[in-house]
């Protein structure tokens, strides 16, 4: 049996995130999709909730794996749907009507992106992405997983998420689709999901591993658009400095004074 969705939750040792993201997931109203749960091999009782809830899921599986991406690209392996949506462990969709309301504008693109819900220890945020997705954005930005519906062909197409990379594979994936492989892709103007942050990445250990990516495959842009991007950036805070001592008084008191010179000058050479 095909479906034109799956939904696909990744989880180790997280049961009570995992309870939140099922919940999620079976509780929508639209119910028409393949939901996958791959688990690395917990000891906290998240075997057991899924062999609670087997009636609810199509496929799972509780096994030792090498990391996130390992367990992603499982997942991948056994989906059946046209479109796959990773909604990993302690994600949950944004409302119960959220895959009704979207699901007849999944198809046509590769790649189908919305907004997400951020959520740290004290605030929630709405992360928007933008319609356009230049070479510029991407660089150091990326599009949301937990939001972001992808084409499972473009996974032959592109390849399976590096399993040698801990934190940045996705980035990866989503920069060879689009300026690699040239992929198709939309925004949808809605919130999809919601998103808690508090993962195993470091904004160091993520520099690194995007560092060797662009190494690997952008090098000839690399340097160039990081020298144009520092040009912008003193450029503007040029630009900042100048508008801060144009609200100053001395500031206003030294363009008065410039400009009774000009008209001096100005008036002797009439």
């Amino acid at each position: 049996m095909s479906f034109k969705l799956s939904i696909i939750t990744i989880n180790y040792n997280n049961v009570l995130g995992l309870q939140k993201t099922i919940d999620s997931v079976v509780n929508q109203t639209y119910r028409e999709f393949e939901y996958i749960v791959i688990d690395g091999g917990s000891t906290d009782g998240s075997k057991q909730l899924l062999e609670k809830q087997h009636n609810s899921i199509h496929f799972w599986l509780s096994e030792k794996d090498s990391g996130v991406y390992n367990a992603m690209n499982k997942g991948i392996g056994v989906a059946k749907g046209e479109y796959l949506l990773f909604l990993n462990s302690g994600d949950h969709f944004y409302n119960e009507t959220i895959l009704e309301e979207v699901i007849n504008q999944i198809k046509d693109y590769d790649l189908i992106y919305s907004n997400l819900e951020i959520i740290d220890k004290e605030h929630s945020t709405i992360n928007k992405y933008p319609n356009e997705l230049p070479f510029s954005y991407m660089f150091f930005n990326t599009l949301p997983h937990p939001a972001t519906f992808i084409r499972k062909e473009l996974f032959t197409t592109v390849g399976l998420y590096d399993e040698n990379l801990k934190i940045v594979s996705d980035w990866k994936f989503f920069m060879l689709a689009l300026y690699k492989k040239d992929c198709s892709y939309l925004k949808i103007e809605t919130v999809l999901s919601t998103f808690y942050l508090g993962g195993i990445s470091s904004q160091s250990s993520a520099l690194e591993e995007k560092n060797k990516v662009r190494q690997d495959y952008f090098k000839p842009y690399t340097k160039d658009y990081l020298e144009l991007n520092a040009y912008k950036a003193n450029q503007s805070n040029s630009n900042k400095l100048l508008f801060e001592i144009e609200k100053s008084f001395l500031g206003k008191k030294i363009i008065a004074v410039l400009l009774r010179m000009v008209r001096f000058l100005f008036s002797k050479k009439q």
